[in-house]
C-alpha cells in the first residue's frame, strides 16, 4: 500500500508517520519510507543522529539514474532526458517493487534498523540556499512521483511518504498516487483548514482520505474535529511521554509506547489494509496519464522539446502481476 501523511506545518505529521513506520516494522511488514517534506526530519524521527540524517542520499540528485533505470526499453521514450516527473510507464519500462534490490534503491535508499525490524529510508533532499532563485521544491519531489508511477506493491508492502506541508502536492498529480492519505490535524480552525483544501481538491479523483486528530487533550477536542470533518475522522491521538523522550534523543524501546497510541497506530494500519481491497489499477493508470498530459501541455513539451503525449502507451495498465514480468528484464 502507498500511504501519504499530510498536514500543515507543526501538525505532527512527521512524528505520526515515523510512529506508523515503526509500528509496521514491528508487525513485520516490508516498508519503504520516503521523506518528501521540504524540512527533512523523518530520519531524525526514526532515530538517526544528525550525521546519519545528513548522509542520506538525495533522490533529486539521482534523478538521471532514476530516469535511465525506469525508462528500460520503452520504445515510446526517446531518451531519459525527455522523461518528466509525471511520465507513465509502458511496455518495456522497468517497474519497482518494495522488497526487491535494484539500482534506484542502491543509490537512493539506506537501511534503518529499528527496535523490531528494519526499513528502507529515502529522502528527496533538503531545499538549500543554493536552490533559491533557480529551483523549486516541486522538482525535488518529482523524483518521488516518478518512482511512485513505476511502483507495483502488494499486500503487506508499504511505501509511507511524509509529504511536504500544506497543499503543495496538488501542483502535480502526486496526491492521486496513494491508496490512503492520512491528514494530521490539530483540533483548531487552522488545524482543519488544510483538510478542507485536500477534500476539495481530491473530491473528483476518488482519493481515500482519513483525518488523524493530533494533540487531542479531551473529549471536547474530539467533538470539535467530528463537527468539522465528520466521518473522515479516523482516530484522535493525545500527548505521548514516549515521543517526548524520543525527541530529547533518549528513546525508550518502542514496545513501551502508550497502549492508547499503539491502538491508534493499529487503527491506521487497519484503514490502510481496508483501502487495499478497493484498489483500482485501471483508474490509477488513467489518472497517471491524465496528469501527465496536463503537465506535458502546460510546460513539459516546451521544456523537453518533445511531444510528451507520445509517451503514453494506451494499452498499458499498471498492476501487480507486472512486477514478476519486469523482474526478468536485465538491470
Amino acid at each position: 500500500m502507498k500511504i501519504a501523511f499530510v498536514g500543515k506545518g507543526g501538525s505532527g505529521k512527521t512524528t505520526l508517520s515515523s510512529l506508523f513506520i515503526r509500528h509496521l516494522a514491528a508487525n513485520e511488514a516490508h516498508v519503504v519510507a520516503v521523506d518528501a517534506d521540504i524540512n527533512q526530519h523523518l530520519g531524525a524521527a526514526l532515530g538517526l543522529d544528525e550525521r546519519e540524517a545528513a548522509a542520506l542520499p538525495a533522490m533529486g540528485a539521482q534523478l538521471p539514474l532514476i530516469k535511465n533505470y525506469l525508462r528500460g526499453s520503452n520504445p515510446r521514450i526517446a531518451s531519459a532526458e525527455t522523461m518528466i516527473k509525471t511520465t507513465p510507464p509502458g511496455e518495456g519500462s522497468r517497474l519497482l517493487s518494495v522488497s526487491e534490490d535494484n539500482p534506484v534503491y542502491d543509490a537512493c535508499a539506506r537501511t534503518v534498523r529499528l527496535d523490531d525490524g528494519e526499513i528502507r529510508l529515502m529522502a528527496t533532499g533538503p531545499f538549500s540556499e543554493s536552490d533559491l532563485g533557480v529551483a523549486c521544491y516541486h522538482s525535488k519531489v518529482g523524483a518521488v512521483e516518478l518512482c511512485l508511477n513505476h511502483l507495483v506493491d502488494g499486500p503487506d508492502e508499504y511505501v509511507v511518504v511524509d509529504m511536504t506541508a500544506g497543499s503543495d502536492s496538488f501542483a502535480s498529480g502526486m496526491f492521486t498516487r496513494f491508496d490512503m492519505t492520512f491528514l494530521v490535524a490539530e483540533p483548531t480552525r487552522k488545524g482543519v483548514s488544510v483538510y478542507r483544501q485536500y477534500k476539495e481538491y481530491a473530491r473528483d479523483f476518488g482519493v481515500a482520505l482519513k483525518v488523524v486528530g493530533n494533540k487531542v487533550q479531551n473529549e471536547d477536542d474530539l467533538e470539535f474535529l467530528r463537527a468539522e470533518v465528520g466521518d473522515d475522522l479516523l482516530i484522535g491521538v493525545g500527548q505521548s511521554d514516549w515521543v517526548r523522550t524520543m525527541e530529547k534523543g533518549r528513546p525508550a524501546p518502542f514496545e513501551l509506547l502508550e497502549a492508547d497510541n499503539r491502538m491508534a497506530l493499529q487503527a491506521l494500519q487497519n484503514a490502510a489494509e481496508d483501502s487495499y481491497a478497493l484498489r483500482d489499477w485501471e483508474r490509477y493508470t488513467r489518472q497517471m496519464v491524465h496528469f501527465h498530459l496536463k503537465n506535458a501541455e502546460s510546460w513539459g513539451n516546451e521544456k523537453t522539446g518533445a511531444d510528451l503525449a507520445a509517451q503514453v502507451d494506451p494499452a498499458f495498465v499498471l498492476q501487480e502481476h507486472r512486477a514478476e514480468a519486469d523482474a526478468a528484464q536485465p538491470a
